[in-house]
This record gives C-alpha cells, sequence and structure tokens, in this order.
C-alpha cells in the first residue's frame, strides 16, 4: 500500500489511497475533484523539496465548521479575563489516487456530477399557462367582509356592568 504526505493549507498530511481526513477550507463544491501538487514524499521517494510529477487527487466531500474551541485569557491579580469562541472552517476529502509520472486523475466523481447536470438540464419545464380572469376569480377563495371592532366593544360593555367610581374624600366625610 503505498502512501504520500502532501502539504495544503500550511500543515502535512500522510494520506493514503481512500483516506478521509479533514483539512483547511478548500475553494470548491461538495463532489468536486482536487488535486495536491505539493507532494512531498510518495512511498519511498523524498522529494527536494517536491517530488517531480507527483500528483495526489481527491474527492471534496463536504465544508463544514469544526466545533467551538474557547479562547480564554486571564491576567493574574488584574480582574481581567477574555473569554472568545472560534469555529474554523474545514473541508473533508476523500483520496482517490496517488499519481507518479505525471499521470493524469481519473475524473470518477466528476463525470458523475457532470451526467447528472446533463439529466436536470434535458428534464422538460413545466409550460407556464394564461389564466382568465374569470378562471383566476373562480379559483380564488370569496372573501368574507372584516368585522367592525368598534360595535363589538359596544356590544361587550353593554353586557358587563359598569365599574364603580373610587369614592371621594369628601363622601367618606360625610359618612364618619
Amino acid at each position: 500500500m503505498t502512501f504520500a504526505v502532501i502539504k495544503t493549507g500550511g500543515k502535512q498530511y500522510k494520506v493514503a489511497a481512500n483516506d478521509v481526513i479533514k483539512i483547511e477550507k478548500l475553494d470548491a463544491e461538495a463532489g468536486d475533484i482536487v488535486t495536491f501538487d505539493e507532494v512531498l514524499m510518495v512511498g519511498d521517494t523524498i522529494g527536494a523539496p517536491l517530488v517531480e510529477g507527483a500528483l495526489v487527487a481527491a474527492e471534496l466531500v463536504e465544508t463544514r465548521k469544526q466545533k467551538t474551541v474557547i479562547i480564554f485569557k486571564k491576567r493574574r491579580r488584574h480582574n481581567s479575563r477574555r473569554r472568545n469562541g472560534h469555529r474554523q472552517l474545514l473541508s473533508t476529502v476523500r483520496i482517490t489516487e496517488i499519481l507518479t509520472g505525471g499521470a493524469k486523475p481519473t475524473i470518477k466523481a466528476a463525470a458523475k456530477a457532470e451526467t447528472t447536470e446533463a439529466v436536470t438540464e434535458k428534464a422538460p419545464a413545466k409550460k407556464a399557462t394564461k389564466k382568465t380572469e374569470a378562471d383566476a376569480a373562480a379559483e380564488a377563495p370569496a372573501k368574507k367582509p372584516a368585522a367592525k371592532k368598534a360595535a363589538a366593544t359596544e356590544d361587550n360593555a353593554a353586557e358587563k356592568p359598569a365599574k364603580k367610581a373610587p369614592a371621594k374624600k369628601a363622601d367618606k366625610a360625610d359618612k364618619e
């Protein structure tokens, strides 16, 4: 089983065929074929600094954020604290091939994506039909006129007994 050491996103990864790795975010869509040109080592061959004609092909599975990393800084005896969070964007890739000698990658996933796009383009589009005013009126439900709120509040006021007015100070003095 051959392996390769590739460099991407400022980091180095040891990969083999059918490996699934998470790397720094790549600018590509899910299902696209991605190639890594910076191959540092293939099997026993070590590059100086890169292996000539070596290439690693991979399929981009997805791009998502990783779990939140908490950054907490504290300065002793100064009542100073700072808490922050960070979510790095990561791309998940599946290594398909490790190629040497300037070989080109076989395009399996890209061919699948092109065929699905071609099928969706060939699908017949629904024709827009013109509706007459009578058809539109028949389809639209009849709207009822809105009830007047003022009349409803008057009816409710008639049903409820009137509140007693608070007794005034003069009335209290007369009662005593």
